[in-house]
């Protein structure tokens, strides 16, 4: 009765987080659709797929760290500490500017380590341009991010999901216009090719920035939250909770997202048709993960409100709620890749060689749908309950200790290439769905003894109502 009553309060806050991942996601996959109509495809795309995925892996386990702040801000807003979480958003803003300096100083120095890499110099002539565009878009990425998590946690995730559906258009019309070029009487656009989807990428994400803004003014204004009337003041206490929570989160998405960006290196070298059919592959697995992470997001706010105001039942009920309905969609997604994977691949490139290429990996994909949809959102679910650091754990040993070596001895070894590579992924999502499932439902029997240790910690500002 518990799962049956939190269904309809979960889903209201995880639609819209739903939306906002796929939006996000879509805009990638719009990307890689329009370089894959480029001339030469295989080389547009595989481009685009070594530049996206080296950049998205060092930007989301770097930005990672503020996934903290899901910890402190909902259950602050849960416990009516309002107080609390607008000093924990302010620590919030000052950590995302240290990150933005650390990532964009990193992500420039890129190019010099791909010249160690035995790829394909055509692509690498097209990866690098494209990079430096999307470092350009660093600091808009990561204030979004974190006035993200303050608007989620406050329950206000319509504004979240606008952003991103809204900026795709704006991305879509600039993707026309910087990647094939335009020509007018008046106005002449010059054909950028992969590097103009980067400034896309860049201009667009300074859109979702702004709006967010935008967002944040007109809700502490409709709600009087107190944001802009609370003054400033450096507490390290606070500031070391906030990387005490985050650090693990980086790390944990560090550790996945680096794991399919090593595999994308792997098969770089492989030649331009299997990293194409890759790149394909990992936007129709990225697409489909978009809704357990949203979910994930959902299940993180209901596990920490319900947390900060003292009721394990419903700490309980929300993560089994987020659990229960990220599989059944996975269940669905899952064979949707088994009947029709030729038409996907179709999709995103008209050939039949990249075609080829991607189907088999579309299969696999197929297979840990459902274990993926579990990690994801058992990771939400134990973010909210305050243990952020197990994830990275479980994720090192599924996927480094034994999905990589798997997928090496298959590709290599066995001479499947890109197929057995994938087959080792696979193996580690498996592993790491049922460990982090086995270890919520584990946690669920010592949530009344988290909420204790949670209400009798120094509180870092004074409980304030929540205004009506």
């Amino acid at each position: 009765m518990s799962i049956r009553r939190e269904i309809p309060l979960m889903l209201r806050l995880a639609l819209p987080l739903v939306a906002a991942e796929i939006g996000w996601m879509v805009m990638g996959i719009v990307d890689t659709i329009m370089v894959g109509h480029l001339p030469n495809s295989a080389i547009a795309l595989g481009a685009a797929a070594l530049g996206q995925v080296m950049y998205h892996t060092l930007a989301f386990g770097i930005g990672g760290i503020l996934l903290g702040l899901d910890t402190v801000l909902s259950q602050a807003f849960g416990g009516k500490r309002i107080d609390d979480a607008n000093r924990s958003l302010q620590h919030g803003l000052v950590l995302g500017a240290i990150l933005t300096v650390i990532l964009m100083s990193i992500v420039a120095l890129m190019p010099f380590g791909f010249s160690h890499l035995h790829t394909d110099p055509q692509i690498l002539a097209l990866a690098n341009p494209f990079l430096n565009a999307l470092n350009w878009g660093t600091p808009a990425l990561i204030l979004w991010l974190v006035l993200r998590r303050y608007l989620q946690a406050f329950n206000h995730p319509f504004s979240i999901a606008f952003t991103l559906i809204s900026a795709n258009l704006i991305n879509v019309l600039f993707n026309w216009l910087f990647i094939y070029g335009h020509h007018w009487r008046y106005l002449s656009i010059p054909a950028w090719g992969v590097a103009g989807s980067g400034w896309s990428t860049m201009l667009s994400r300074c859109y979702q920035a702004a709006v967010m803004v935008a967002f944040l003014v007109y809700y502490q204004r409709r709600h009087n939250y107190g944001l802009f009337q609370t003054r400033w003041r450096y507490e390290s206490a606070r500031m070391r909770e906030l990387l005490r929570l985050g650090a693990p989160v980086g790390a944990q998405i560090f550790v996945e997202i680096a794991i399919f960006g090593a595999v994308t290196a792997i098969i770089s070298t492989l030649g331009a048709l299997p990293l194409a059919g890759h790149q394909i592959a990992l936007d129709c697995a990225s697409f489909t993960f978009m809704v357990p992470m949203g979910i994930s997001t959902a299940t993180s706010v209901r596990v920490g409100q319900a947390i900060g105001r003292g009721d394990a039942a419903a700490a309980r009920a929300a993560g089994w709620t987020g659990i229960l309905l990220s599989s059944c969609f996975m269940l669905f997604a899952s064979c949707v890749f088994i009947a029709i994977p030729g038409t996907i691949a179709r999709g995103f490139s008209p050939s039949p060689a990249v075609i080829a290429a991607t189907v088999p990996l579309l299969f696999i994909v197929a297979v840990f749908q459902l274990f993926d949809g579990l990690q994801m959102t058992a990771t939400g679910a134990l973010r909210g309950a305050g243990n952020t650091s197990i994830g990275l754990y479980v994720h090192l040993a599924a996927y480094w200790a034994i999905g990589l070596p798997v997928g090496l001895y298959f590709g290599f070894r066995q001479h499947l290439g890109a197929a057995g590579l994938w087959s080792g992924l696979c193996i580690g999502l498996i592993l790491a769905g049922i460990a982090l499932t086995t270890i919520w439902y584990r946690t669920t029997a010592q949530l009344p003894a988290i909420i204790t240790s949670q209400s009798t910690r120094p509180s870092l500002a004074n409980p304030a109502a929540i205004p009506s």
